[in-house]
């Protein structure tokens, strides 16, 4: 039975129509072009962005202009290998054509031996310059080669980069090390997820450093497509078991792919056959099965007939692979399928352009993997204009003895969620002030204008001392990076959720992300200035989301007569605001328009009457121009971000959607890992406690104004969780007899 649902992200994207230079290049595509000197490329950008032929540009320069007698692409599935097939460029205006030699396309099934051995005539034959292969087949080759210089004229291209770590175990990793230290060969790593999904990095940090980055993100992204305008994250609650609960939330009407559990997970019923069985049962009548394609025809309800395609069931030997290229030949035709059912396929690199909605049961172990699969509905499509990801989760019991299982799972969507809210936000370009007059709208050299960040911020660079290349180069390209881990850190999440606010974000700016940063860049010698200079810049960039939500609902408040709302106005992420620290005029530091100081229709709007809140300015048009103006904030008032609760609207989800023994239950998790309790205290304690809770009719606040009944409230926590621990190890030693 689903006992909540609630969608907790909506946003919707004004459409700016970008279009193509005139060498045929998309937005990101001429960014990374502009990068094509640079010996290590990271590119950082979304399904569909065109990751995959901004590495042909690349890699077609560095063959005829810049000396690379070899590109080999990796790729971590076979079926990924397809992206890079023979594509005509010069049609769209490029002066060369990607061209692979259908033998060297290594992406088929078969032995790697067979493979390393053409990747080797393929290095030693003079008139081949391309080749595509799987990941593992790089590995086993590189592996073998006992000249590592014979790739000192080679470009090495791994694509979805995600897939490498720095850990000593990941030989991928250990390929790219050995590529940056023993040879000269040049290197593009391209990922389409921002989050790594665990504590490992991708690379060291020194040899990180070295790659020139890319980024394009998911609302440039979308508000670049011609059709898709929103899209939304949504929890549903569930008691029992989840197939019984799938039939209240299953639309047949929407394409849809539909994640089932890990057969080890706790939402399983340990019975992946069954559940895909029970899946179809929910969904119609199953009519017939196709057997060369497995593809299920069913008849709904209401009389429709649908096909559902089953990557899940693995009984009949090749069976998976045949449904998977009937999928691949299909993704031209709309009604070639109508529902996916997957466990551990169709994630990234998955082409299917018409779902419209991913169903997710239980919890990913990788916020990447989330990441990828909510990727699976962000395809722009005709006819579809909104993409739904929801996730099915089961209701935390906050009388289970292992209710801490169930809150880190809980924290993990929530975690997914700011995350999301985070990289669906406006463009944020934070830039030094000395650098501004270098131009901020110049031409780029491929037949266009670099377009402009959504929101640029001025950060102030003292002469006498001025910032360091290190922190310049991390304000441009890092500060995504140090959101994204301070938002995966468990105990961070749990202080924000159950802080109320109270101090939460002072906690953040002073401890928290000044410790990340200094993990993340030891390497770079940075002076504490330096530090608090990128503390203040990150914790902006977290609180954007929440200050423009509520720019607009203020906005709304002061226009109740529109009828005729503008599109943005229906987003969070569609607002803007200026302030200034120690402005005499209120803040008015702003300005809005080009950024060059003409005399524009956004320049002549700027001098008209503006209001101000908390020292934030907002001009009358803010909303209406908002995709077209370009902010500039003089100084960062950190006053001003600091009376926002970036987590506000998390903790109201799961106030909203929890009741009061499991919220409680996670505040006690949070107050007893937070508060310094020793055994010998509770014990002395324990007396007053119990005076307190007979006296009060209630147990202490943990956020009472008074110490003494904050200390209590602690110690009551710690105990609580010492009795759950004694709880769960007997259920263990119980279920073991």
């Amino acid at each position: 039975m689903i006992t909540a649902r609630e969608d907790v992200l909506n946003v919707r994207f004004d459409h700016s129509g970008a279009s193509n230079n005139r060498m045929g290049m998309r937005e990101l595509q001429a960014r990374v072009y502009d990068k094509r000197d640079s010996q290590y490329l990271l590119i950082k950008a979304p399904p569909a962005s065109g990751k995959s032929r901004a590495l042909m540009y690349v890699a077609l320069d560095k063959v005829h202009h810049q000396g690379c007698n070899k590109v080999i692409v990796a790729v971590p599935q076979m079926a990924i290998g397809g992206s890079f097939r023979s594509t005509n460029l010069t049609s769209s205006g490029f002066w060369c054509d990607w061209e692979i030699d259908p033998q060297y396309d290594l992406c088929y099934p078969g032995g790697e031996s067979q493979k390393v051995k053409a990747v080797n005539k393929f290095i030693a034959d003079p008139e081949a310059h391309f080749l595509v292969c799987s990941h593992p087949t790089l590995i086993y080759f590189y592996d073998q080669l006992e000249d590592k210089s014979v790739l000192n004229h080679a470009l090495i291209a791994v694509d979805e980069f995600h897939h490498v770590s720095a850990d000593s175990e990941n030989r991928l990793g250990s390929v790219l090390h050995s590529l940056m230290k023993n040879t000269t060969a040049h290197i593009v790593a391209m990922t389409g997820s921002y989050f790594r999904g665990d504590s490992v990095p991708v690379l060291e940090p020194k040899d990180e450093e070295l790659f020139e980055k890319v980024t394009y993100t998911y609302y440039e992204q979308l508000k670049s497509y011609k059709y898709l305008k929103s899209l939304g994250i949504d929890y549903a609650f569930y008691t029992g078991v989840w197939v019984d609960a799938i039939h209240d939330i299953l639309d047949t009407t929407k394409k849809s792919i539909i994640y089932i559990p890990s057969v080890n997970s706790r939402e399983s019923t340990h019975d992946k056959i069954d559940e895909v069985g029970k899946l179809l049962d929910a969904m119609g009548d199953v009519l017939s099965r196709d057997a060369d394609s497995g593809i299920y025809t069913l008849q709904t309800e209401d009389g429709r007939t649908i096909k559902v395609a089953d990557l899940v069931s693995d009984q009949v030997p090749g069976s998976q692979h045949r449904t998977l290229d009937y999928l691949r030949h299909a993704q031209s035709d709309k009604d070639a399928i109508d529902i996916i059912i997957a466990l551990g396929m169709a994630k990234e690199g998955f082409d299917w352009p018409w779902c419209e909605q991913v169903l997710t049961i239980g919890y990913r172990n990788s916020l990447t993997e989330v990441v990828q699969i909510i990727g699976r509905a962000t395809r722009d499509a005709p006819g579809k204009e909104h993409a739904q990801y929801t996730n099915l989760i089961a209701n935390p019991d906050a009388s289970l003895s292992d209710v801490e299982s169930a809150v880190n799972s809980l924290l993990k969507a929530i975690s997914l969620s700011l995350l999301m809210e985070q990289v669906l936000a406006p463009n944020v370009h934070f830039r030094v002030r000395r650098d501004e007059e270098q131009g901020a709208n110049t031409p780029d050299h491929n037949g266009g204008d670099k377009t402009q960040p959504d929101l640029t911020i001025n950060i102030n660079d003292d002469e006498k001392a001025p910032l360091s290349p290190a922190v310049k180069d991390i304000l441009e390209n890092d500060i995504p990076d140090i959101v994204e881990k301070l938002l995966t850190s468990e105990s961070n999440v749990k202080e924000a959720l159950f802080s109320n606010g109270q101090g939460i974000n002072e906690l953040l700016w002073t401890k928290s992300i000044p410790q990340i940063i200094r993990e993340m860049f030891a390497e770079r010698g940075l002076s504490d200035s330096d530090i608090d200079t990128l503390a203040t810049a990150v914790l902006t960039q977290l609180n954007i989301p929440a200050a423009l939500k509520r720019l607009i609902a203020e906005e709304k408040a002061n226009k109740p007569d529109s009828n005729t709302a503008p599109e943005s106005e229906t987003t969070p992420n569609s607002s803007s605001g200026d302030s200034k620290r120690d402005s005499g005029n209120g803040g008015h530091g702003g300005n809005s328009g080009n950024g060059d100081g003409s005399g524009s229709k956004e320049s002549a709007d700027s001098a008209k009457p503006r209001r101000t809140h908390n020292d934030v300015v907002i001009d009358n048009n803010a909303l209406l121009k908002f995709s077209e103006k370009f902010i500039n904030v003089d100084d960062l008032d950190i006053n001003l971000i600091l009376a926002i609760n970036p987590f506000q609207d998390a903790h109201d989800f799961i106030s909203r959607n929890l009741d009061e023994a499991t919220f409680h239950a996670i505040q006690d998790q949070v107050v007893a890992k937070r508060a310094k309790v020793s055994e010998e205290e509770a014990c002395l304690l324990w007396p007053a406690l119990n005076k307190f809770i007979a006296e009060h009719k209630r147990v202490p606040n943990p956020n009472s104004v008074n110490d003494y009944e904050k200390r209590l409230a602690e110690v009551y926590a710690y105990l609580r969780q010492k009795k759950a621990q004694k709880l769960s190890q007997q259920a263990a030693t119980s279920s073991t007899v």
